[in-house]
């Protein structure tokens, strides 16, 4: 296909538990569940063990960092495309699609009593050439579950021009995908469609920050209902992110995997989402090391500077140590408190005058006036 690889072989060689879509070739052993009557994948953090005692662990702050229970503590995973997956490169005569050619979202559910209908869609990081995918995802997606909230990890597809056709465009097409799909699935998950955010670490932070700035409000005539939907993220949390592109204050690891090793200045321009930022970004909570040495904390400080100056509800916490790469933090002192001031924050967003006063009518529910 000259427009994408049709997974239609792992669609023949696998049933999918979920009507109308595929599964994923990692989807195979699943195990009956809640949600919705779908059976689901038994993930590896997804403890289940029936007539327990619910198990947590506790910060030295007394913060409820985990909450395995019985009730919803489970994993789905669904991928995100059907047939053909845009932006892909034909596969070589012979080879078949793996995971790895496949993008998929893992979904955790909090338990039912604690339920915010909020979700979350999560990038782990990686500098666009891997995914720090339980470090930087399903990890934090379990914390979101103790604070009520689902968390939905993202296996984006990296910017490989052997197996895309525009690299560049490649992770930001899964990612708005994900928030769509969350919102297109959210009444069987229990979520609020107007109450979808995105999250990323690092070079997943980038991405967390293009969604951010690089959205619709639906494409009204897909035929694709799913595509329907909005893809503007009602928040961003972004830790220790790559923003910028520009030389000298990006990390260029990433740069040049995503744009090429001699991008063209558009690109760079477009891709510099401190840059991108208007009136209708979503509200910001950002977090991060003073002495992180691979992703300058300048990124951080110029998307604060441009949602202040945009009017955009913003949180900036710079911590004196950490370096890069701290994901939870658990037992580095002060350094784990980053996840109580988010929980707050995410409090501070459900307040009933709501993140902020908007121009314009809301569309974030059905990419619709």
């Amino acid at each position: 296909m000259k427009d994408g690889h049709d997974v239609s072989p792992i669609r023949r060689r696998t049933s999918s538990p979920f009507p109308g879509r595929s599964a994923a070739p990692s989807a195979r052993r699943r195990t009956d569940s809640f949600l919705s009557g779908r059976r689901l994948r038994r993930g590896r953090g997804a403890e289940i063990f029936a007539g327990l005692a619910v198990k947590t662990i506790l910060l030295s702050g007394g913060m409820l960092l985990f909450c395995q229970a019985a009730a919803r503590c489970q994993e789905a995973v669904i991928p995100l495309w059907e047939g053909k997956i845009p932006n892909s490169r034909p596969l070589p005569e012979g080879r078949k699609p793996g995971e790895k050619d496949i993008p998929s979202i893992s979904v955790y559910l909090p338990s039912r009593s604690q339920n915010t209908r909020r979700a979350v869609v999560i990038c782990p990081g990686g500098g666009y050439g891997g995914l720090a995918f339980e470090k930087e995802g399903t990890d934090i997606a379990k914390w979101l579950n103790s604070r009520g909230a689902a968390g939905i990890v993202l296996k984006y597809r990296l910017p490989d021009p052997r197996t895309s056709i525009l690299p560049w465009k490649t992770p930001l097409l899964d990612v708005q995908r994900a928030i769509r799909l969350v919102r297109a699935d959210a009444g069987k998950w229990g979520i609020d469609p107007g109450k979808v955010g995105v999250m990323g670490f690092s070079a997943g932070g980038h991405l967390a920050s293009t969604a951010a700035t690089h959205f619709d409000m639906g494409i009204e005539d897909s035929k694709d209902p799913v595509e329907r939907w909005s893809c503007r993220p009602d928040f961003v949390i972004l830790g220790y992110p790559v923003i910028t592109m520009e030389k000298g204050v990006t990390h260029m690891g990433s740069r040049r995997r995503l744009l090429g090793g001699n991008p063209p200045s558009e690109l760079v321009e477009r891709f510099s989402n401190e840059k991108q930022v208007t009136e209708e970004t979503p509200p910001a909570f950002l977090f991060l090391a003073a002495d992180d040495r691979a992703v300058p904390p300048e990124n951080s400080l110029r998307f604060f500077r441009a949602l202040a100056a945009h009017g955009v509800p913003a949180e900036l916490h710079i911590y004196p140590y950490g370096g890069h790469g701290f994901g939870l933090a658990v037992g580095r002192g002060h350094l784990q408190s980053w996840t109580q001031a988010l929980a707050l924050w995410l409090q501070w967003l459900d307040r009933p005058a709501g993140p902020r006063k908007r121009k314009g009518p809301r569309t974030n529910r059905k990419g619709r006036k």
